[in-house]
């Protein structure tokens, strides 16, 4: 069973794609995958040798990766905004 309800993915794709039917948009697809980032994390955190989630948690941030290297060659302004919202990088 999923963390994610529908009323909570909506309001991350209100909050960061500007609608919530608006779930192609670069910034609502990173905001979640962080979302699910975040609480695998903490998963793994009481659950150490959990290793396929541990699989599960890299190619997340792989694809996140990928994803933010697109935003900040197309829309450098948007990917500064999005990673300070979500406190991405220091």
């Amino acid at each position: 069973m999923s963390h994610l309800t529908l009323e909570k993915t909506a309001n991350i794709f209100s909050t960061y794609g500007g609608a919530a039917k608006n779930t192609g948009s670069i910034e609502g697809q990173v905001a979640l995958l962080t979302e699910r980032i975040n609480h695998i994390s903490n998963h793994l955190k009481i659950n150490r040798k959990d290793f396929s989630s541990q699989r599960g948690l890299m190619m997340m941030v792989g694809q996140r990766k990928r994803l933010l290297t697109y935003l900040s060659k197309h829309d450098l302004t948007g990917y500064r905004s999005l990673i300070e919202k979500l406190g991405l990088r220091k």
